[in-house]
């Protein structure tokens, strides 16, 4: 490893890390270790969210300090997407991992995070057809590629570098013989990850981009071996897994797959054959994890709850099918976090919004501290600060607060635990004070410790 967790950190990072063992009871803070390679001291992960400041499609000073103000010790960061070459670039100033200048700025910013202890992987992106030539390398002669020559379809539209938003260019479907030199160019830009200093890196396979156009059927239309049945549509995905793990690794590799969501017109006739299908091949796989995006997620916000519980057995069951360490994202907060956590359908949860706003997000969340809100109209600006750096953390002064109320609040509940053993204890009149013959401790009590890493019944 390039560093260790007694690596020197800030102020309340500190404070924070000292307290999670005590604050193990709410799970969501609770340790997780994620194979031979990672020990994280909580479950609160950055989820990767492109914000639109890398100028030239370079990182710049601000990301160092934007990912440094959100590394906790023993935390784990997920960039946002870089792309793995300049046709697969589909936002104004998103940064890249194809050049030196890139992996010079890049380096900069996985030092940050490792002096003050954290985790941070690289979410390696192409966006395929959910592009425009204008980003593309020589311009209006060269068209979007994807698994189609299908656009992505109307009302979503593109956001051009002077902040208007324009149709998405009409893309030109992939050559059978130029796939392997996509799946390579994935491979090189986890090789320039390592040479960053990353310690892993998280494959988009999701969202409607590149390779999720090869996965679901809405839109992957080919008549060759990378489309038609669910094992062909998987194809591509599972050769750039295989590729990126055999550079960077298996158990420093993860992958990101939104078999439900409908993101950029990429819908799938049968999500549960092609969720089940990716996730068998995975399990061949010891891989860092796999990171799931809830139905509730949409670009505009999240869907009524009603069209989340019509998805709610899939996601139980892409759970109960894949044998590694699951990450959830899609509109999280503290309390729906730990519940997913708490109920064993997520080990970890990745937060966005929230955690954009709020750099010290896992320390309020360990004393239940009052969140900033975000501003909504700032997250694609090119601004280096407004809307990036401008989101305060608490006091010295909040802090000592919050730990002091939480602190009490333990204790009060601790005699409100005994309390209620003694209460079972004298109505069973046997067995031990700890609710029965079994000796098992109540499970009603939010206060009931969960053993880390165990979070699955």
């Amino acid at each position: 490893m390039p560093y260790t967790h007694n690596s020197p950190a800030h102020d309340s990072h500190t404070q924070l890390h000292a307290h999670y063992h005590d604050d193990i009871s709410t799970n969501l803070l609770a340790p997780l270790r994620l194979g031979d390679e990672f020990e994280l001291s909580h479950r609160v992960v950055l989820a990767p969210v492109t914000r639109c400041r890398a100028l030239h499609y370079v990182p710049q000073p601000a990301h160092v300090k934007y990912y440094g103000e959100r590394t906790t010790p023993g935390g784990l960061l997920i960039t946002e997407g870089a792309a793995i070459c300049q046709q697969g670039i589909g936002f104004p100033h998103s940064p890249g991992i194809w050049s030196e200048e890139q992996l010079q700025a890049w380096s900069e910013v996985v030092q940050a995070v490792h002096d003050r202890g954290g985790y941070i992987f690289c979410q390696l992106w192409h966006v395929g057809r959910a592009s425009h030539t204008y980003y593309q390398p020589d311009g209006e002669l060269s068209l979007p590629v994807s698994s189609t020559s299908t656009r992505v379809p109307q009302p979503w539209s593109i956001r051009l570098p002077e902040g208007t938003m324009s149709e998405y260019s009409k893309p030109r479907a992939l050559h059978k013989h130029e796939i392997p030199m996509v799946v390579q160019q994935f491979q090189q830009a986890a090789r320039n990850a390592k040479c960053a200093g990353f310690d892993g890196v998280e494959i988009h396979c999701a969202h409607g981009y590149l390779v999720d156009q090869f996965l679901k059927d809405g839109i992957n239309n080919r008549d060759d071996e990378y489309g038609g049945s669910v094992e062909n549509r998987c194809r591509f995905a599972l050769e750039v897994i295989e590729a990126v793990a055999e550079e960077m690794g298996e158990q420093r590799t993860a992958v990101r797959i939104s078999p439900i969501i409908d993101h950029l017109g990429a819908t799938d006739s049968n999500p549960r054959a092609l969720g089940l299908h990716l996730i068998s091949h995975l399990n061949d796989m010891n891989l860092a994890y796999l990171h799931v995006t809830e139905p509730r997620f949409t670009n505009q916000g999240l869907k009524p709850s009603s069209e989340d519980d019509r998805h709610d057995d899939l996601l139980l069951l892409l759970r109960e099918a894949f044998k590694g360490k699951m990450m959830l994202s899609g509109g999280y907060d503290r309390r729906s976090g730990m519940d997913a956590i708490r109920s064993g359908v997520a080990d970890l949860i990745s937060y966005g919004r929230l955690f954009i706003s709020n750099p010290d997000l896992p320390l309020r969340f360990a004393i239940e501290a009052g969140l900033n809100a975000y501003d909504r109209s700032t997250f694609y600006t090119h601004d280096q600060v407004k809307g990036y750096l401008d989101y305060n953390r608490l006091s010295s002064d909040e802090v000592e607060q919050g730990w002091a109320r939480r602190r009490e609040e333990s204790r009060t509940d601790q005699k409100g635990r005994r309390k209620q053993l003694l209460r079972v204890h004298i109505s069973n009149k046997c067995g031990p004070a700890w609710g029965g013959a079994s000796g098992a401790l109540l499970p009603s009590s939010p206060a009931t410790p969960i053993a880390a890493g165990s979070p699955r019944p």
